[in-house]
């Protein structure tokens, strides 16, 4: 068996006027994240990992946000077609290991909709998607509640 490990970060910046959406789940909040999709800035970062596990790129190669198809979207739609390669090469995911950089809304009371969410969206099982939540203490752009940034590991696994 080969095993392949990626890594994956993404950022989007915090607007008002748009819904926020994290971890493929829709959460309550006076801003949302500013993006050409639905700009899930955890799904992003678990696409870059997965993709970059495979040596496959990154999202925006397999998903160009200068694409009108993908305008709007919702990113667990991004995330089962980064499946769908990765299986087209023979891969399947081990597991994820994510973390979300965000001073609000508090997103502890979340993270097991989400793991349901993704594992769901990947065809894994809920404990192969591990999800942490952290603030920057209010430094940098993420602590002046500007924009969330996500961070993420992926596992993937290839049969001989």
């Amino acid at each position: 068996m080969t095993t392949r490990i990626g890594f994956g970060y993404d950022v989007h910046r915090l607007v008002e006027g748009r819904e926020l959406w994290l971890g493929g789940i829709r959460l309550e909040h006076e801003k949302g994240l500013l993006g050409h999709s639905d700009a899930d800035v955890l799904i992003h970062a678990i696409c870059d990992a997965l993709l970059g596990a495979a040596n496959m790129r990154d999202i925006g190669y397999h998903f160009p946000d200068t694409a009108d198809e993908y305008s709007g979207i919702d990113s667990k739609v991004l995330l089962r077609k980064t499946i769908g390669l990765l299986k087209e090469k023979g891969y399947g995911v081990g597991n994820i290991d994510a973390t979300i950089c965000a001073e609000r809304p508090k997103l502890n009371p979340h993270i097991p909709a989400m793991q349901q969410t993704l594992a769901q969206a990947m065809g894994v099982e809920p404990d192969a998607v591990s999800i942490k939540a952290t603030t920057t203490e209010r430094l940098g752009f993420t602590g002046r509640e500007e924009g969330i940034a996500a961070y993420a590991v992926a596992l993937i696994n290839k049969a001989e």
